[in-house]
């Protein structure tokens, strides 16, 4: 089993930063791959962006591509996803999740066994 926790969410203007983290417990995190996924209200969720076992590998929504950064610290069990340029439209709930070594089509939120209880990300114009 593993438990996901994420922290860092909160208000913040348009054009502005934020660094999400999301702190694993009950099994290192070199065993999965991690993604982030995000819902806003009266959307389905939906996946922002991969990072593989060592961080070699990431992959990103086109929506975020180039504004928003995946990196990994397996030594200490955590995520990240470092948001910057924030647009309102990327308010929403932001979840990170892990999917097992070896799963494929890592943008589908089916894929992933363990989520967090996520984090709120607001952004004003």
């Amino acid at each position: 089993q593993v438990q996901l926790v994420e922290s860092g969410g909160g208000l913040v203007q348009g054009g502005g930063s934020l660094r999400l983290s999301c702190a694993a417990f009950g099994r290192t995190l070199s065993y999965y791959t991690m993604g982030w996924f995000r819902q806003a209200p009266g959307k389905e969720r939906e996946f922002v962006a991969n990072i593989g076992w060592s961080g070699g590998s990431t992959d990103y929504a086109d929506s975020v591509n180039g504004r928003f950064t995946i990196s990994r610290d397996n030594a200490k069990n955590t995520v990240y996803l470092q948001m910057n340029s924030l647009k309102p439209e990327d308010t929403a709930v932001y979840y990170c999740a892990a999917a097992p070594l070896g799963r494929r089509l890592l943008s589908r939120v089916y894929n992933y066994d363990y989520w967090g209880q996520g984090t709120q990300v607001t952004v004003s114009s």
